[in-house]
């Protein structure tokens, strides 16, 4: 088995590759998935160019800390050029792909044409508000960018100055109640740190208003808060949330979202919750370069837009074409689907990149994810955590996620600037990175920017 790393002679399949031999790879993506791949690459005898968006690489998990004000979007985001800065194999391309050319072999972007011999497609997942994104979305808004990121600080914050200039209590109990939609680990953590927000991080910053009398509520469609935890994790999550003021209610199905106010179904029986603010949490459908490259290819998706991909990841027929992460549909050992999570899309990646480096080919071995296990923090010194037969909970469960989540941080400056912050915040119960960014909200009209 020839290893590209050793020769600089492209195995046949691979195509003409650059003028000097050297295979052309396309990652599109610098998500987990996208960057772990350009980075196993980093002495390979190939071309790599990275195409995304935007300029930074985000560590997602901590996102809903920058929404919630207790990091700075700078802690948990790198730009691509830095961390690639000494990958001289390696460039970025800063935009939007447009075109994925499969039988021609090249991607194109409204400024940018990109021929590949080999392809990784890594573009991630998006908000999913199954079938109502036209009228939920401007209302409820989710998590997956810093814009989002910031704009749901703004939100929540300025919910709280609106109760404070409110003079009709019940409008002041419209916006100091928050909604979160779906309990998986986003929501939960969300809900939390909204408990904290309320009860500690802005005590006796208000003076006609008390933030502890907030109302949050966390939903949940089927039985249980994290659903795809232990039963015993669940439940010791639950409580945790309730000691911090969340009112937990499961098997509540959301039917409605408008100005101020969410309609909810629990059984047979329909209601409402007056509310200015609502954050999503409840799902996410992969991007929509899925169905482009899977039209190309001549490719399935299933009902989340995920591309069906062979047991190593390629497109069936296209075995130059990888897709990795959230964007591809890959049955784990039990016979569902892997989990749209960082590890897998970082196992993915490297996986992609040792099969390129063996000129596509790994002795017929499929992709296999190595379950490192997942945690959720539910606030300060609580947390949950699977880890193998392993459960934690309590500060242990915290501990075990603090350290986790700072070691999977991709430069050590941002492992810095984060541990500096949570003990800081963990001893002072402040959140410093309250800032509004734009106008505080001024009505439940109020949509994304």
């Amino acid at each position: 088995m020839t290893d590209i790393a050793a020769t600089s002679a492209p195995p046949a399949n691979l195509g003409a590759g650059t003028a000097g031999g050297r295979p052309r790879v396309v990652v599109i993506g610098g998500g987990f998935g996208g960057l772990a791949a350009v980075r196993a690459l980093h002495d390979a005898a190939v071309d790599v160019t990275l195409i995304d968006r935007t300029n930074h690489h985000l560590f997602q998990p901590l996102l809903y800390q920058v929404a919630t004000g207790a990091l700075s979007p700078a802690n948990i985001a790198s730009p691509l050029r830095g961390i690639l800065r000494k990958q001289r194999n390696a460039r970025v391309i800063l935009g939007a792909v447009t075109e994925i050319d499969v039988d021609g072999r090249t991607v194109r972007g409204t400024s940018f044409e990109a021929p590949y011999d080999i392809l990784v497609i890594a573009s991630g997942a998006r908000h999913h508000y199954f079938g109502h994104d036209a009228e939920w979305e401007q209302f409820a808004p989710g998590l997956k960018t810093i814009a989002d990121a910031t704009d749901m600080r703004r939100r929540i914050l300025g919910a709280f100055e609106r109760a404070e200039e409110a003079t009709d209590p019940d409008q002041q109990r419209e916006w100091l109640t928050f909604v979160v939609v779906g309990a998986g680990p986003t929501g939960v953590e969300l809900a939390g740190a909204l408990g904290e927000i309320a009860r500690d991080a802005l005590r006796d910053n208000f003076r006609t208003i008390d933030p502890g009398d907030a109302r949050i509520y966390l939903l949940e469609g089927v039985g249980q808060v994290l659903p795809s935890y232990h039963p015993k994790l669940a439940r010791k999550a639950q409580r945790d949330l309730e000691r911090l003021g969340v009112e937990v209610q499961t098997e509540t199905l959301v039917t409605g979202i408008e100005p101020g106010r969410v309609t909810v179904r629990q059984g047979a029986e329909e209601r409402t919750i007056a509310a200015h603010t609502v954050l999503w949490a409840a799902g996410v459908q992969a991007s929509p370069l899925g169905r482009l490259v899977a039209e190309g290819a001549g490719a399935e998706v299933d009902r989340a837009g995920r591309v069906i991909v062979q047991p190593d990841l390629s497109v069936p027929g296209h075995p130059e074409v990888l897709v990795v992460g959230d964007l591809a549909r890959v049955t784990g050992d039990d016979g569902e689907p892997l989990p749209g999570v960082a590890p897998v899309a970082i196992q993915q990646g490297q996986y992609a990149a040792a099969r390129i480096r063996r000129g596509l080919t790994l002795g017929g071995e499929p992709f296999h994810y190595r379950d490192r296990g997942k945690m959720a923090t539910i606030g300060r010194g609580s947390a949950v955590a699977e880890i193998g037969p392993v459960r934690l909970s309590g500060l242990i469960g915290w501990f075990a996620w603090l350290g986790i989540h700072l070691f999977w941080l991709t430069e050590f400056e941002n492992r810095l600037l984060v541990f500096t912050q949570w003990a800081w915040n963990y001893l002072t119960k402040a959140r410093s990175a309250r800032l509004i960014i734009g106008r505080p909200p001024d009505s439940s009209r109020d949509a994304p920017r």
